[in-house]
């Protein structure tokens, strides 16, 4: 989430983010989550309320949307059980969205990822497709189209990371994703100038802030797979761009797009303007003006810097 998959760049949504706060329906920034199977997400917040989706927005006390993912944080008291029970899921579902087992003790501050339905979650790899992942998880392809809002089959990317409703984990473990893929020093370049605000969270990201309409720029050179404008898994108006090694580079909470799906695109290039909040419209909502940027199958180059750092393209 993040968290269905990116969209396409031929709709536009005014829909909500995709995560919500456990305490109000501000909008906040993407929990911080990480890939630990190619279908399930570990949370790797420390114990507070995040601030998109970011890849989000987080959950409503009083009020869900049935298509968000929420990051919790455990608090004294609680089990597995207990929270399975206050967001309406199994607690298989809330074991296999986080790497659990049965027998696995939770502890106060630890983040965990509820899913919005009973099922479990797929990252897409090359060569998936949707009637595979519905048989690998004996669930409905239509639903997982329907559900991850997706135009149909075929709209899947690599990287995307799809809600499988009432899809059950395989006996057989996933083999992991290596999300640290060694890679020449020179391979990205910096994505924006700006101050780094978040470090690695949820897959693979970091946030860089500055100010509104502070050029965003393609960190390697590939294919456009996705832009969407205001995009349901909480990055706002996003793109997404496939690299030639496979990795694919995420780049959230846009106020401009300059490029669109297929376009190639050269390392350096400008592919955007940065936008604020959930980037819709850099409307700076709660988190102000920042970039989301995410790796799916690397390293990310902003991860060696510390919060607070500024990073600057000269």
């Amino acid at each position: 989430m993040f968290f269905n998959s990116f969209l396409d760049s031929s709709e536009n949504s005014n829909k909500e983010g995709f995560f919500f706060s456990q305490s109000d329906g501000t909008p906040l920034e993407t929990p911080d989550l990480k890939i630990i199977q190619d279908n399930t997400l570990g949370g790797v917040a420390t114990p507070r309320v995040l601030t998109p989706k970011v890849l989000g927005d987080m959950l409503g006390s009083n009020s869900q949307n049935k298509k968000e993912i929420t990051e919790y944080s455990v608090q004294p008291g609680d089990s597995i059980q207990s929270i399975a029970k206050a967001y309406d899921i199994s607690v298989n579902t809330l074991l296999w969205a986080n790497d659990l087992t049965s027998s696995s003790a939770i502890k106060v501050g630890q983040s965990l990822v509820i899913l919005p339905v009973d099922g479990v979650l797929h990252i897409v790899k090359s060569g998936d497709t949707t009637s595979e992942i519905a048989q690998k998880y004996k669930a409905d392809a239509n639903e997982i189209i329907a559900f991850n809002d997706l135009i149909n089959q075929d709209d899947i990317y690599i990287g995307d990371i799809l809600v499988v409703p009432s899809g059950t984990m395989p006996k057989k473990a996933a083999p992991l994703i290596n999300n640290q893929a060694p890679l020449a020093d020179n391979f990205f370049i910096l994505p924006t100038n700006g101050r780094i605000t978040q470090g690695v969270h949820y897959y693979n990201a970091v946030d860089v802030a500055n100010k509104c309409g502070t050029p965003i720029y393609s960190a390697a050179s590939g294919r456009v797979q996705r832009v969407k404008y205001g995009y349901n898994g909480g990055g706002g108006n996003v793109v997404t761009i496939l690299h030639s090694n496979g990795m694919v580079t995420y780049y959230g909470h846009l106020m401009t797009i300059f490029v669109k799906s297929g376009d190639k695109v050269n390392i350096g290039d400008r592919i955007a303007l940065m936008g604020g909040g959930t980037g819709t419209a850099g409307d700076g909502i709660s988190t102000g003006c920042h970039l989301h940027f995410e790796v799916v199958g690397g390293k990310n180059p902003l991860s060696k810097y510390y919060i607070g750092t500024t990073i600057s393209l000269k």
